[in-house]
């Protein structure tokens, strides 16, 4: 996994925790599953990189 994409998908976790967190403190479920989700995607990223990376070597 390239350093960019790293920091692409942990950047794009941490916006989806912050989105999670948000919805949580204003009580606003669809801004708290829009975070779970952005947190979902980035982690799918993360372990398709992992593969790919597998498969280079």
């Amino acid at each position: 996994m390239s350093a960019s994409d790293k920091i692409k998908n942990t950047a794009e976790k941490a916006k989806g925790a912050v989105k999670e967190g948000a919805g949580k403190v204003t009580d606003n479920e669809r801004l708290e599953a829009e975070g779970k989700a952005d947190q979902a995607k980035a982690d799918v990223k993360q372990a398709g990189e992992k593969v790919k990376d597998a498969f280079k070597d």
